[in-house]
Parts: structure tokens; sequence; C-alpha cells
């Protein structure tokens, strides 16, 4: 302290003329129009200046629960959609219970993923307790990315759709043509898109989706676009490369989908002997 006192005793003549040029510089403000308005306004814009700089600091460290918060609205607005998703083969009538969503949304940040391997994972920072349950489908804006496959409390693990064991049924949207989306193990934006007959006509450029067939996605969610057609080498059906509409290198946050009617048809395909990709 008794060095700071001493620093400021030397330096007194210098705070002295600061301080009669800043009485100096007010008095001038204050008693001449023009040069008080200049002043004042050249302050406002250093003083904007300043709070813009800080309100962009603070945004930026503020970005991870903005995104937080966006993707948990964005999965109530998804099962607020699926609400008035009106089936294809359906007739509307008011208060049928026969056409209530059977579909629920979440939302949760991605702190792990892998890439380089042919079985990848991710984990994702929700759990149980959060409702998450093995077996949720997982997509983000983009397209599909997997299937939920482990749950602790506050953590899952999820199959990548960049996993050489993972089957998703798809169709392609032009035609409605079914079939099964698998990655080949090589390169991560590119796939398979399986069990299409040979007769059907599929074009470079069609869009490949979720079929709705099975109980883990609904109809219509985004997996790919043709590349590539050609005749199967030694079976009945097309040899289909598609590209991925998701890009694994860059996921941050997903949204996770339950069928709140999988269990009941899970046991109805067991029970004759079908499994659900």
């Amino acid at each position: 302290m008794q060095q700071i006192l001493l620093f400021l005793f030397k330096i007194r003549a210098f705070l002295l003329f600061v301080l009669l040029e800043a009485i100096a510089v007010w008095m001038i403000a204050s008693n001449n129009s023009q040069q008080g308005s200049a002043f004042f306004n050249s302050s406002n814009q250093v003083i904007g200046s300043i709070l813009g700089a800080q309100n962009d600091v603070v945004e930026y460290f503020s970005l991870a629960s903005v995104n937080k918060s966006l993707v948990d609205k964005n999965a109530e607005l998804l099962m607020e959609l699926e609400k008035f998703r009106q089936p294809s083969d359906s007739v509307f009538i008011a208060l049928d219970s026969a056409l209530a969503s059977s579909f629920q949304f979440k939302g949760a940040k991605v702190i792990n993923n892998s890439l380089k391997l042919t079985q990848n994972h991710l984990t994702i920072s929700k759990g149980s307790n959060h409702g998450i349950k093995p077996g949720m489908g997982v997509f983000n804006e983009e397209g599909v990315i997997g299937r939920v496959k482990s749950v602790s409390k506050n953590y899952s693990s999820i199959i990548s759709l960049l996993h050489t064991e993972l089957l998703i049924s798809s169709k392609i949207q032009s035609n409605d043509v079914f079939g099964s989306t698998k990655w080949d193990g090589k390169d991560s934006k590119i796939a398979k898109l399986l069990y299409v007959p040979r007769h059907v006509v599929v074009k470079e450029g069609d869009k490949v989706v979720t079929s709705g067939y099975n109980a883990v996605f609904p109809e219509g969610i985004p997996i790919g676009t043709v590349t590539e057609v050609k005749p199967g080498s030694e079976t009945n059906y097309l040899d289909i490369t598609i590209e991925l509409a998701t890009d694994f290198s860059r996921i941050s946050y997903v949204y996770l989908v339950e069928n709140t009617q999988q269990q009941e048809l899970d046991s109805l395909n067991q029970s004759i002997g079908i499994e659900n990709e």
C-alpha cells in the first residue's frame, strides 16, 4: 500500500494535469452546444463499441446453453408436428384415438463420436434419468444417425449408421420401393441400399428416406441420395450406392425418437419370427 501511495505521489503533477484537462473538456462541452454535441456523440460511439464487444463475448460463451435450449425446443415441436401427421392410408375422424401420435422426441448433446472404425459408436450426455431407452432411433436435422444401444443413468451409447452390422429400413422416395441401408465399412460418406429388385427403375439423384415399416423411425427422415446404380452381379437385386445425408464428422446435437408402441410391435414380430431392423 505504501509503495502505491509513493507512486501516486511521484506522478501527482501528471494526475493534476489530467484532472484539470478533464474539467476543461467538461466545461467546454457543457457551455458550447456544438462542441458538446460532438463530444457526447463521440463518447456514445466509444461506449457503444465497448458494450457491443462485451455483448459479443457474452453471447459466444452462452452458445452452448442456447444450442441446448434450441434442441430441446425442436424436440417438442417435432412431437407436436407428429400429432398432426395423417397416415397416407387413413381418413381423418375427429377425436379418433387411432390416429394419435405414437412417437416421442428428445434432444441431447453428443460428447463422443468415432468415424475410423468398422463398428462406430457415439455417446450422448443423457441417459435413463432423462427418459432415454435402448432401441430409440437417433437423427439430426440432416438425417439418420443410428440407434441407442445401451443406457446408463446420465449417458447413452449409440450404434452409428457407420456400423457394418446396422440395417436401417429405407425406401426410395420417388417410387416408395423399400430396401435396407447398410454401411460397407469404407467411406464415411457412402453406404449401400440393399434388397431393391433389379426390375425397379432407380435413378441417380433419387432420395432415400426411412420407410416407417419398423418400430424405430417415423417415415420420411432423410438417409441419403442415390449416386450410382448397377445390376447386381450374382443376385436379383440392384447394386445401389448412396451418399449419406448426415455429415458424421460434425455432429453436435441429436434428436432421439421413441415409438411408444414399439414393445407391442416387437412382441408381435417375435411371435411370427420377424426381427426389426
